[in-house]
C-alpha cells in the first residue's frame, strides 16, 4: 500500500522541535529517522519551528537547532533558513493562517468559546476521580453563546482508527476525551491545532514522531476531519529510556546534542548510535555511515518496545570511529582539546600524540588527560608507582640508570630502533638481577613511569620518541 501512494503522492516530512531548549537527543532521533525515510523515497522535508510556547521559547535554541542538525549531516529542503511555498515556517509567524481556520470551525458550530474558570475545571476533575471516571470536560458551555474564553473543540463519541506504520492497526474511543481545548483566544491557537493545519497547509504525507504522541493522534484526526484535510500517514516510534528504563527527560542530565558535541562525540558515531535506538538492521553489524543508513533503514524494522539509550554503547561505536580516522583530520579535531601550548609543536609532533593516543580515547575530550604528559614540564607520580611486581627501590633505580646509559648512546631517535636497544638492555638486567628474561616489565615498567607519570599511558618507545632524546633523559634523572 506504501509504496502505491509513493508512486502518485510526493513525500513530505516535517522536523517539528520546541525552540524550549536546546535540540534533545530525542528530538534528534526522531528527526533522523524522518530524514532517513525522506531521503530513501526522494522526498521532501521541512524544519518547521513549534514556537507556540512564546513563554520558554528564544531566539538562541532556534539558531542551536539548526547549528546541531546541520553538524549532525542532517539537510531540509524547506525551513526557517530556506525559503519554501509553504512558510513561514515559525508558528509564531502564522496566527493569521489559524485565525482563518478557528474562524471557520466556530463558524460551523464544531467549536465554542467556553469561560469556565480554572477552579471549576478543577473541582469537576477531582469530583470525577473520586467516582472512578476519566477526568474530562462535561460540556458545560457547548450551548452557549459566550463570545470569549478559550476555544474548545467539539468531540464526538466514535471510535477512531487509523493504521500506523509501526504498530499496525490503532483504535481509540474518542468518547474519553471530552471537548479540548485548541486555542488560548483567537489570536493564541495551541499545539493540537497548528499542528494539524501546519501538516495540511505544508502537504505533510507522513508524521513519524515518538510514542508519547499516539495518544494525540485520534484528536488530530478528529481536527483533520472537520476541517476537511487528508489524513497524513502516521508512524510512532519507541520512547528512548534511561539505563534504569525510565524515560529520558529534557530536563534531566545530558541530554542535549550540544551536550555530546562538546564532549567530543563524533557526528557520525551519533548518527550511527541514534539509528540503532529502536532500529534493528536485522544482522549483526553496527556501523553504518550515512549513505547506508539511507539505503538500508526501514520503518518495518522499527521496534515497539522502548529504546534504551546505552552511553556504553555509544562510546564504543565513537571509539571505533576514533579509531579509523586518519591522523591529520583527528588532529584538527582535537586541538580544542590541547592545552594552549600545542601551538609550540610541529603538526608532525602533534598527529604522532594524537595516533599514540587515539586507542584509548572514547571522544575527542578524553585527549586532554590522555595527552597532558607531552605538555607539562614536571611530572608528579607517587614514588611507588614505578616498582614494577616485587622490584625493590634499588633496583628500580639500577633499571633507570641502564635506560639512561643505553639512551643516552642512542645515535638514531625513533620508536623502532629504541626499542631494540631497550630489549637488549631488558635482557641484561633481567639475568644479572635473576629475574626472568622474557619479562620486560621489571626495565621498561619503571621507564614508562618515569616517562609518563601515570599507571596506564602508550608505550616507552613511543613516547620517548616524541618527547626527544633531552626531555627523556630528562624525566628519566627526575625519576632517579
Amino acid at each position: 500500500m506504501l509504496k502505491k501512494k509513493q508512486e502518485t503522492k510526493k513525500i513530505r516530512l516535517r522536523f517539528p522541535p520546541s525552540p524550549t531548549g536546546p535540540l534533545h537527543i530525542g528530538n534528534a532521533r526522531t528527526i533522523l529517522f524522518n530524514y532517513l525515510f525522506a531521503k530513501q523515497n526522494n522526498g521532501e522535508t521541512v524544519l518547521r519551528i513549534e514556537d507556540t510556547d512564546k513563554e520558554r521559547s528564544k531566539l538562541e535554541w532556534v539558531q542551536n537547532i539548526i547549528d546541531e542538525l546541520k553538524w549532525l549531516g542532517i539537510d531540509w529542503s524547506e525551513g526557517p533558513d530556506i525559503d519554501g511555498k509553504f512558510g513561514p515556517y515559525k508558528q509564531s509567524q502564522r496566527t493569521d493562517i489559524y485565525k482563518k481556520y478557528l474562524e471557520k470551525l466556530l463558524s460551523e458550530k464544531k467549536a465554542y468559546y467556553c469561560n469556565c474558570t480554572s477552579e471549576e475545571l478543577e473541582a469537576k476533575r477531582q469530583d470525577q476521580q473520586s467516582r472512578g471516571l476519566a477526568p474530562k470536560y462535561d460540556g458545560k458551555c457547548r450551548d452557549k453563546n459566550n463570545i470569549s474564553g478559550v476555544i474548545r473543540f467539539k468531540i464526538e463519541s466514535k471510535k477512531v482508527k487509523f493504521n500506523d506504520l509501526i504498530r499496525g492497526n490503532v483504535e481509540f474511543d474518542s468518547g474519553l476525551l471530552g471537548d479540548i481545548v485548541i486555542a488560548k483566544n483567537i489570536e493564541t491557537p495551541l499545539y493540537h491545532f497548528v499542528v494539524v493545519v501546519d501538516d495540511h497547509e505544508m502537504q505533510i504525507s507522513h508524521v513519524i514522531r515518538g510514542e508519547d504522541h499516539l495518544s494525540n493522534t485520534p484528536k488530530h484526526i478528529l481536527l483533520q476531519e472537520s476541517l476537511g484535510f487528508n489524513q497524513p500517514e502516521y508512524a510512532h516510534l519507541p520512547l528512548l529510556l534511561n539505563a534504569d528504563k525510565s524515560k529520558m527527560s529534557k530536563r534531566a542530565g545530558d541530554v542535549a546534542v550540544s551536550d555530546y558535541h562538546k564532549a567530543g562525540y563524533l557526528s557520525e558515531a551519533l548518527i550511527n548510535f541514534m539509528a540503532l535506538l529502536g532500529w534493528n538492521p536485522g544482522t549483526e553489524k553496527e556501523i553504518f555511515s550515512m549513505k547506508e543508513l539511507i539505503n538500508e533503514f526501514s520503518l518495518e524494522k522499527v521496534q515497539k518496545a522502548g529504546a534504551v539509550f546505552n552511553t556504553q554503547k555509544l562510546d564504543h561505536i565513537n571509539g571505533l570511529y576514533i579509531r579509523e580516522m586518519p591522523a591529520p583530520i583527528l588532529t584538527k579535531l582535537c586541538l580544542e582539546y590541547l592545552p594552549e601550548d600545542h601551538k609550540n609543536f610541529s603538526q608532525k609532533t602533534l598527529e604522532k600524540i594524537v595516533e599514540v593516543s587515539k586507542t584509548r580515547m572514547k571522544k575527542l575530550s578524553d585527549i586532554t588527560e590522555l595527552t597532558n604528559l607531552f605538555f607539562e614540564d614536571n611530572l608528579i607520580y607517587e614514588k611507588d608507582l614505578l616498582k614494577w611486581k616485587e622490584m625493590k627501590d634499588a633496583d628500580i633505580k639500577e633499571a633507570l640508570l641502564l635506560c639512561d646509559k643505553e639512551l643516552s648512546s642512542a645515535k638514531k631517535w625513533d620508536a623502532k630502533n629504541l626499542e631494540k636497544i631497550l630489549f637488549e638492555a631488558s635482557e641484561k638486567f633481567n639475568r644479572e638481577k635473576g629475574y626472568p628474561v622474557e619479562n620486560k616489565g621489571y626495565t621498561l615498567w619503571p621507564l614508562r613511569v618515569a616517562l609518563s607519570g601515570k599507571k596506564a599511558s602508550p608505550g616507552p618507545f613511543e613516547i620517548a620518541e616524541i618527547l626527544g632524546k633531552e626531555k627523556t633523559l630528562e624525566r628519566i634523572k627526575q625519576a632517579l
